[in-house]
């Protein structure tokens, strides 16, 4: 008989409540502290888009009747705007149930995941497509068990998110959109799953990239074969896109009813796609266009702008078979990329990192990443200060530590994409790898 697994869900869950209160509390007393005011006016926190003086300067243009998109205050989108017409007295409350939203989504979607790659696992076993000298490769139920908490808490106490928390930066609700998304498409979920891509993508059009990994996770959900010349798979695509577009559509179109004007798309998707505001942040944008003649501007905002999406292509066809992972990879690749990134854009990243801890065996230079990544995260602030206040520095100190920064996000990812590939060619290869000559051989992957 199988054993019971009601203490267990039990245990499980009292500790995923007890993660809740501690997180919530931790924010509730950072939003009652001196400390709130100085976090939300960080440039590594808030951006020209997510900021909360800009949505409060927006809804004080609204409630005086002139157009918040009529200056160059306020850029977010008009659900947003409206949303906090309603709410504005109970913003704090909203911001930190935003979180507790996106680390019991994150749970939920670790959990059911943890079901997928198990069973996928087994089917493996059973038609003998892996070595048989791979048994310190194969994940196991005691492994696994704590990864759903461990995601969880990666996102609920990042200091990334309880700083963007406490600034009350709008880029936690886009975090909370993204991770229903995420939810709805490990459930199989097509509808829900489009939906929520459709309302990320309106709220800072990037996640449109994610749109490759949910049909290849949902294709996959659904024992769908990915192939071109598969009727079935086609349908799928179409569905799904029609789902997404008509979504968007819905969502743009219900912006204009309520705001009675488009002037909300240049001043929303213009502003992200043209880069007009060259605030400093941890992005890699606004140095290198302070510096840019007038004259190359659009051909170089039109390359940067290309990365988030130029890599999508080449890892469909390589993670095909492999599609959270795949999600993980172009949230990294969004949150370095992008146009305005603050650190909650780090943080939902971040959090899938537990999913992927069995790599640490393959992982080449997470020492130095990690060092990189934490030394530059406490150098911000201070490279800042000279810079702004002091004098003492000027502005190629602060995005050379930027730079740092983005290095060790991209370093990070790669070798993460590095160990997730190697496992694979272990799994069906073996580890004990000999050459043609009977001598050991070597691993190297172009």
């Amino acid at each position: 008989p199988r054993p019971s697994t009601g203490p267990v869900v039990g245990t499980m869950a009292a500790s995923l409540v007890l993660a809740l209160v501690v997180a919530v509390t931790v924010r509730a007393v950072l939003f009652r502290s001196s400390l709130a005011e100085f976090i939300s006016e960080r440039v590594e926190v808030v951006s020209p888009l997510t900021s909360w003086k800009r949505v409060v300067e927006g809804l004080s243009l609204l409630d005086l009747g002139v157009s918040p998109y009529s200056g160059n205050v306020f850029h977010e989108t008009p659900l947003i705007l409206y949303l906090f017409h309603f709410l504005i007295d109970y913003a704090e409350f909203v911001f930190m149930a935003t979180d507790v939203i996106t680390a019991v989504a994150l749970y939920i979607a670790a959990e059911d995941f943890n079901k997928v790659v198990f069973r996928k696992q087994r089917i493996a076993f059973e038609f003998q497509k892996y070595a048989p000298d791979i048994i310190t490769l194969v994940r196991t139920p005691k492994e696994m068990y704590h990864i759903p908490l461990k995601v969880a808490l990666f996102y609920l106490l990042n200091p990334f998110t309880v700083l963007t928390c406490v600034a009350k930066s709008t880029c936690a609700i886009n975090n909370a959109i993204i991770a229903i998304f995420v939810l709805a498409t490990v459930k199989g979920s097509a509808f829900i799953s489009a939906v929520f891509l459709a309302l990320a993508a309106y709220q800072s059009l990037y996640p449109v990239a994610l749109f490759a990994p949910a049909l290849l996770y949902l294709a996959q959900k659904h024992y769908i074969l990915v192939n071109l010349h598969s009727p079935t798979f086609l349908v799928l695509l179409l569905k799904y896109a029609v789902m997404c577009l008509g979504c968007l559509m819905v969502t743009i179109c219900l912006s204009f009813f309520v705001l009675n004007s488009w002037s909300f798309i240049p001043s929303t998707y213009g502003f992200i796609l043209c880069v007009p505001d060259l605030t400093p942040n941890i992005g890699l944008f606004w140095y290198f266009f302070a510096e840019m003649f007038e004259h190359f501007r659009l051909f170089f905002v039109c390359v940067f702008q290309i990365n988030v999406f130029f890599y999508t292509l080449p890892l469909s066809v390589k993670l095909r078979d492999h599609p959270m992972f795949f999600m993980f990879v172009q949230l990294a690749i969004i949150a370095i990329f992008k146009s305005y990134p603050t650190v909650g854009d780090v943080a939902l990243y971040m959090a899938f990192l537990p999913m992927w801890h069995h790599l640490y065996r393959f992982l080449r230079n997470i020492f130095v990443v990690t060092c990189m990544l934490i030394s530059s995260s406490v150098l911000f602030p201070v490279l800042w200060h000279l810079w702004i206040y002091a004098g003492s520095a000027n502005s190629n100190f602060y995005y050379a530590i930027t730079l740092a920064f983005n290095v060790g996000q991209i370093l990070l990812v790669s070798d993460y994409f590095y160990a997730y590939i190697r496992r694979e060619y272990h799994l069906v290869e073996g580890l004990n790898l000999k050459s043609a000559d009977g001598k050991e051989a070597h691993v190297v992957l172009k």
